[in-house]
């Protein structure tokens, strides 16, 4: 897989540098492919049965994008990262086999089908190439991408679908245990994790909005709808990011922040997450300390606020518990803040060049 990291950034070793590495390489796939998410987010703050303007047949379209149309941009620039545009296609048409495979939005395992795809595909057309008779390229090089592109589907149908659905499995049993232990603050520590990684609407939806409904019905309201849904960690990281992050980025932060806060779409802040991983800590901290103050106010909602802006929030809580609710987010925001803003401004700077590097390979794509 290709790096966005110059030689300058080389002077890091060891296991720091591999993150770093990652890090910025599963950025790079999901930066290009913002203003779909965008138009995901837009699609779903208007249209859906709780969004501004409820429309049934246009929110049709909100699922499709999430399960299929995300998940396939991601594959497929992952894929041209490493293999130009055949590693695209056939990141693309492996990752459908992922899609298939699973019963959850397939984020994380578009991200590792993509560039794996693209990767087998390069290793056989060095193998192909020197050896494939003159007039015969186009031939053997589509067939060549035909099947192994079909094997490939069907091993994510078989192998990295379900797998990704036993990672996010695992995590909500942990989230599970954590919130039936009355352990909730440390929730944070799976949770944050699981969100940078996409797997958000899948502990959301599949453990906690669970869990809440149950509660709320036996007490009107839950603190198990607050836990991943708090728009506060990303509010304090987008923040950070503002105000001490890299000069090529902070352009854009506001935006980054209105889509988030106002317009609930959390995924807006992960890749800034994912280019610095370090910042997770950041989001763990912010995590942990609007749970603890939801538990000291005894704040709770009525119902999963959808999507997770701060408008969502205030049409599901329930009376008397505003003050609980807002302090909660302010304070989340506030420790998200100060503990990334410290992170960005320690460490060595060329550590940011794994943005500069995303941002270009983003305005590439952009010029085609």
């Amino acid at each position: 897989m290709s790096s966005y990291i110059p030689s300058g950034a080389g002077t890091h070793t060891g296991w720091r540098a591999s993150v770093q590495k990652l890090g910025g390489n599963l950025a790079g796939m999901v930066i290009p492919n913002i203003g779909a998410f965008i138009a995901w987010g837009l699609l779903t703050a208007l249209f859906i049965p709780t969004g501004w303007m409820p429309n049934e047949q246009l929110s049709a379209m909100v699922g499709p994008m999430i399960i299929n149309l995300l998940p396939i941009l991601i594959a497929y620039t992952g894929g041209r990262m490493v293999h130009g545009q055949r590693g695209a296609v056939i990141g693309a048409v492996a990752t459908v086999g992922v899609i298939v495979g699973s019963t959850i939005p397939m984020f994380l395992g578009a991200m590792l089908m993509g560039p794996l795809a693209a990767w087998v595909l390069k290793k056989i057309d060095d193998v192909l190439d020197p050896v494939t008779p003159a007039g015969f390229e186009m031939l053997i090089g589509n067939f060549s991408l035909g099947i192994s592109g079909m094997l490939l589907a069907i091993g994510g149908y078989y192998g990295i679908g379900p797998a990704v659905t036993a990672i996010s499995d695992t995590l909500g049993a942990g989230v599970k245990f954590l919130v039936d232990s009355s352990l909730l603050p440390l929730v944070s520590l799976l949770v944050e994790p699981a969100k940078v990684l996409f797997l958000n609407n899948a502990i959301n939806f599949g453990v906690l909005a669970p869990l809440g409904v149950a509660e709320a019905a036996e007490t009107g309201k839950s603190i198990a709808f607050m836990i991943e849904t708090n728009p506060g960690p990303g509010l304090g990281i987008l923040l950070a990011f503002w105000l001490a992050g890299p000069k090529v980025l902070r352009g854009s932060v506001p935006g980054a922040i209105v889509i988030h806060f106002l317009g609930g779409i959390h995924e807006i802040y992960f890749p800034y997450v994912l280019l610095k991983p370090k910042m997770i800590l950041a989001a763990i901290a912010g995590g942990a300390t609007g749970v603890g103050t939801f538990m000291v106010t005894g704040a709770g909602l009525v119902a999963t606020p959808s999507p997770g802006s701060i408008f969502a929030w205030l049409a599901v809580t329930p009376p008397g518990n505003h003050v609980g609710v807002l302090l909660g987010i302010v304070l989340a925001a506030s420790a998200s803040f100060a503990v990334g803003w410290v992170l960005l401004k320690t460490g060595a700077q060329d550590d940011y060049a794994d943005l500069a590097g995303a941002t270009a390979a983003s305005k590439k794509m952009k010029r085609g």
